[in-house]
C-alpha cells in the first residue's frame, strides 16, 4: 500500500512542531547555542518538505480531475 504525499506531509509537519518545541525548551541563557540552532534547522528543513509534499499532493489531485 503506497502511502500518499498528503499523509506523509502530515507527518513531517508533525515532526517540524516537535523540533521546534524541543528547539524551545534547549534555550538556555541566549538562543545562540549550537543545540538550538541545529533543531531549529531541522524544523525548518521538515517544514520545507511538508510545504512540498502537499504541493505534490494538490497538483496530482488537480491534475485527476482535468
Amino acid at each position: 500500500m503506497k502511502i500518499s504525499p498528503k499523509t506523509m506531509g502530515i507527518i513531517y509537519f508533525i515532526m517540524g512542531i516537535f523540533f521546534t518545541y524541543i528547539a524551545i525548551l534547549s534555550v538556555e541563557e541566549t538562543v545562540w547555542n549550537i543545540t538550538t540552532i541545529v533543531l531549529a534547522i531541522f524544523a525548518t528543513l521538515e517544514i520545507g518538505v511538508t510545504i512540498r509534499l502537499l504541493s505534490i499532493h494538490f497538483r496530482y489531485k488537480n491534475k485527476k480531475k482535468e
